[in-house]
């Protein structure tokens, strides 16, 4: 059996030699598996740069390899950000030496992409820990452990090196980093409780959705509990198991009861007014990288939120 890398040095090659335990195995698992405490986006990365060796010669994710093939790889230390640092206001919610925990405002992109390269919260982050954040999801996203969509509002954990940053991911991973969000949808529930455990992947008929799916998807597991009963809506507390994309998003709208606001998985006659989903990452708790001490951060009901609660008494 393969065993993860605990140490290396940046710049330096890594190598190994596949075994019969994972000769069924497609190459990008293997190395998530060497690479555990990194994250899937960056072993991914690195088959995008060309990086993965097999025998001396690059290889696609999907490659499978053989009995005693050579692997071979390079992680690159991060490159100076080249991200602009903007003076953006920032609702922190708790910070130490190691990491902060940020409220974010509906409408705030995460972290910059095609058509958002100003404004986000990465730019704000640059800007108020002057660049001192964690590297290892890139120059584009430094400190981002976990990202919430555009629209959605509330708690990010943000790691301030490295060391923060692999004792999040792995909590992540491990489900012991507990996530809990608000949320308002259609329709109310036959039970006051309950579970979806669904699998997640790429929707075939756009690829900007995702949907319940069996094929190439990823398990994706949301508990649920109602909170309040109204006419036409109900208020809803989701914990997640997994951190799947648009997860609460699509595991409601699978069960008949979409986030209100959601342009995406919703009704056609969007609640244009509410500029995307009702949906708060309302708590976050983790375990402290450095302390060992367990810290749950809360974040109160935003105006946008709690207005239209008040609509729908």
């Amino acid at each position: 059996m393969i065993e993860s890398l605990s140490s290396f040095e940046y710049n330096e090659p890594i190598s190994f030699r596949i075994d019969e335990t994972c000769t069924q195995e497609r190459i990008d698992k293997i190395l998530s598996c060497v690479l555990e405490r990194f994250s899937r986006s960056f072993v991914q990365d690195l088959f995008s740069a060309g990086a993965v060796l097999c025998n001396g010669k690059a290889v696609s994710k999907s490659y499978r390899p053989k009995v005693n093939d050579l692997i071979e790889f390079t992680v690159e230390e991060p490159k100076e950000l080249s991200i602009e640092k903007e003076n953006i206001p920032l609702n922190i919610m708790y910070e130490d030496d190691c990491l902060l925990v940020v409220d974010k405002p509906k409408g705030m992109v995460v972290h910059p992409a095609p058509g958002n390269y100003s404004g986000t919260l990465v730019n704000a982050l640059m800007y108020y820990c002057d660049g001192k954040l964690s590297g290892i999801n890139g120059a584009v996203r430094p400190g981002i452990v976990h990202r919430i969509d555009k629209d959605t509002s509330g708690l990010l954990v943000v790691a301030k090196n490295d060391i923060a940053h692999i004792s999040l991911a792995e909590q992540i991973k491990e489900h012991s980093l507990d996530r809990e969000y608000r949320a308002v949808v259609y329709g109310r529930f036959r039970e006051p409780e309950g579970t979806v455990d669904a699998p997640i992947g790429r929707s075939p008929s756009d690829r900007k959705k995702m949907c319940v799916t069996a094929k190439n998807s990823r398990p994706a597991v949301t508990h649920y509990t109602v909170l309040r009963e109204m006419k036409d809506f109900s208020y809803i507390k989701c914990v997640l198991e997994t951190g799947r994309t648009h997860q609460i998003r699509v595991h409601m709208a699978h069960i008949g009861h979409p986030v209100a606001g959601d342009g995406v998985y919703g009704p056609r006659n969007v609640i244009t007014y509410l500029n995307g989903q009702c949906l708060h990452a309302a708590v976050i708790g983790f375990t402290h990288p450095v302390t060992g001490e367990r810290i749950r951060v809360e974040s109160p009901l935003p105006d946008y939120f709690t207005d239209f609660l008040r609509r729908n008494e």
